[in-house]
């Protein structure tokens, strides 16, 4: 494995790139996606992938560099964030990793897209983590922000060390009929909270948290969020339709494609450390550690980081 570390300034500020512009929205799988597009659409694909309480914007800075490097940038919305909804009322606002993760592939299909390089942070990572695993011939190369991030409810049951279970307070909160309501009435207030947690040094202004707050508002965002942290805990209901899938995750698949992991030196939020996770990446690897006060949300505290890993991994 190689390490390095990348500086950044403490609390950089960088150009605000305002809004995507007009968004698309194309039918995939059981969803109708809101995406963001930049860049030539002949140039070689790269999706990017966004987390819990995060959305498209965390790229706002990064597609700009990456469609100006020739690339056709693929900004989605997660299931249950913006403009993203469920074709059908029945379909179960699941927030399980199979089902976010095969979402990500049913994306490539409706673009008609064979391979692409992934790259996220939080769920978005685990997601261009269980893509790289399951279906590496999708996955040109991978960033994965905080590393192999593939769990299993088995590995979940395993109580952990008290300060541990104190970084995961949020989800023994959502385990709860109060954390369901508490979330529903104070999602902003909430999110934001978890923004500053996550990211301590990061200082971000009200203006940027509410461009990204928009995309909380979407009907299916509770459900789908309570559904994820749940079903980590082997609460409620899930679809049998991706046990197939989870049984091979939880056999903690070795990535093979060429990845580069990513961390801030800064991150609040709960995140393995890097020698725990580089014997799953069995491919060319290398991992980067982000300096200068980075939190969790990297993308968007240090976008040119994030950028420079992508072209780098997607040029070996």
């Amino acid at each position: 494995m190689t390490t390095t570390s990348v500086p950044t300034p403490a609390g950089a500020a960088h150009p605000d790139p305002g809004s995507f512009g007009p968004l698309r929205q194309v039918d995939a799988g059981v969803l109708s996606v809101g995406y963001a597009e930049a860049g030539p659409p002949d140039g070689p694909a790269v999706v990017l992938l966004h987390g819990w309480p995060y959305d498209i914007h965390s790229f706002a800075a990064v597609t700009p560099l990456l469609s100006a490097a020739g690339y056709r940038v693929l900004v989605p919305f997660v299931r249950g964030y913006g403009s993203t909804r469920f074709l059908a009322d029945d379909t179960p606002r699941n927030g399980q990793q199979a089902a976010v993760a095969a979402d990500v592939v049913n994306f490539l299909d409706a673009l008609g897209i064979e391979r692409a390089v992934l790259a996220g942070f939080d769920w978005g990572a685990r997601s261009a983590d269980v893509v790289a695993a399951l279906w590496p011939d999708r996955c040109k190369a991978l960033v994965s922000v905080s590393g192999y991030l593939i769990g299993s409810q088995a590995a979940n049951a395993a109580p952990l060390p008290p300060v541990a279970e104190y970084s995961w307070w949020y989800q023994f909160y959502f385990a709860t009929e109060r954390g369901r309501v508490g979330y529903a009435a104070n999602r902003r207030d909430f999110n934001r909270l978890i923004w500053r947690l996550a990211s301590p040094r990061w200082a971000f202004d009200d203006a940027t948290f509410d461009r990204s707050a928009a995309a909380f508002d979407n009907p299916d965002h509770v459900d789908v969020v309570i559904s994820s942290y749940r079903w980590r805990l082997a609460l409620g209901d899930r679809e049998r339709r991706f046990d197939d899938l989870e049984q091979r995750l939880a056999d903690a698949p070795a990535i093979t494609v060429p990845t580069i992991t990513l961390e801030g030196d800064a991150n609040g939020a709960p995140h393995p450390e890097p020698g725990a996770y580089a014997a799953r990446f069995t491919g060319p690897y290398a991992h980067r550690t982000v300096s200068g006060g980075v939190g969790h949300n990297l993308p968007q505290e240090a976008p040119q980081a994030f950028a420079d890993a992508i072209v780098d991994v997607d040029g070996w």
